[in-house]
């Protein structure tokens, strides 16, 4: 894996206006990712993940949502900074992504070798025969069964599977240098999520590619993941490499998030973090896990700590690991 940085993110937020009130869904994160490296993105559901990875691409639904603040800087080119038009040659093309649900992703009314083609024109400039021999290559390339066949179906005609496979397929059209998978397995059976996942890894050595992996299952990212992001109300919260964050976690709520797995050695009731994750029209003053935290220090509940590292390159916002006076 190359030293070169692919994709910096500084000081990033995106707020969605609503009546009731501003949700800073994504509130100043910075992150910085490798070429080839997989970044694992974790965290309970509403915490930003989703809305974090829309933003790198310039999908954020206005209104009611904007980014408000910071840079994406992609080889060096702040993604914020350009057009519309000149977005669109970009999504699809050198940064893809797949979403959390392929059925309502996918279009309908329109066949997946359509879809398919579509990109290939699109950005590559492909001819129309060009471009659907290459679907049928793609749809093979990510064990489609009949890929011909598959071409000429419809997005409903399709298992949970195939339509994971389809949206791959079409993600890594035009060999893209970065891959947002966010939820690649929800929904599928365990053999269907293990061929997947292991998909995913041939393409990454096959294409040189990039992924940030957005998921819930802990499983999964120590699997596959070189480095974790912990996000929690929209921040990041612990920052390091996967065996630092599994072998040595840092943060209450990374401890907490470990422990609720299951265990083969123990039995009876499963550890559950306290409480439930706060309502970002309600968020407390201070550390924002402050009301759930077991290790709560009195600046916990007064000002919210900066991300800081505490070892080389592992990164955590809390205060047990400096100094306040």
């Amino acid at each position: 894996m190359t030293a070169e940085t692919i994709l910096e993110i500084k000081n990033l937020k995106t707020y969605f206006f609503t009546e009731y009130g501003r949700i800073p869904a994504v509130d100043g994160v910075d992150l910085s990712f490798k070429k080839g490296e997989i970044l694992g993105l974790v965290g309970e559901s509403g915490c930003g993940k989703s809305v974090l990875a829309l933003s790198i691409l310039g999908l954020v639904p206005s209104p009611p949502g904007k980014i408000v603040a910071g840079e994406v800087n992609f080889f060096g080119e702040n993604l914020l900074s350009l057009s519309e038009k000149d977005l669109r040659k970009i999504r699809g093309n050198r940064i893809s992504m797949i979403f959390q649900e392929p059925m309502t992703s996918l279009n309908p009314v329109f066949t997946i070798g359509n879809q398919i083609i579509e990109s290939l024109v699109l950005h590559k400039g492909l001819r129309k025969k060009e471009a659907f021999e290459k679907s049928v290559e793609l749809l093979d390339q990510v064990g489609m069964p009949g890929p011909k066949e598959i071409m000429k179906s419809y997005p409903h005609q399709l298992s949970g599977g195939m339509l994971q496979r389809a949206m791959i397929a079409m993600a890594i059209s035009c060999t893209p240098s970065l891959l947002i998978a966010d939820e690649p397995t929800t929904a599928l059976d365990v053999s269907i999520q293990s061929q997947i996942l292991d998909l995913l890894l041939k393409l990454k050595e096959a294409l040189n590619m990039s992924i940030i992996l957005i998921t819930h299952d802990l499983g999964v990212v120590s699997e596959m993941a070189d480095r974790v992001a912990v996000m929690y109300t929209g921040k990041i919260q612990e920052f390091a490499k996967v065996t630092d964050i599994f072998n040595n976690p840092l943060h209450p709520y990374t401890i907490g998030l470990l422990n609720s797995l299951p265990q083969f050695n123990t039995s009876g009731k499963l550890n559950t973090i306290e409480g439930n994750v706060p309502d970002f029209l309600d968020i407390p003053l201070g550390c924002k896990f402050n009301p759930r935290c077991p290790v709560v220090l009195p600046p916990c509940k007064e000002k919210e700590p900066d991300l800081i590292d505490v070892s080389k390159n592992h990164l955590v916002r809390c205060y047990n690991y400096k100094s306040y006076l």
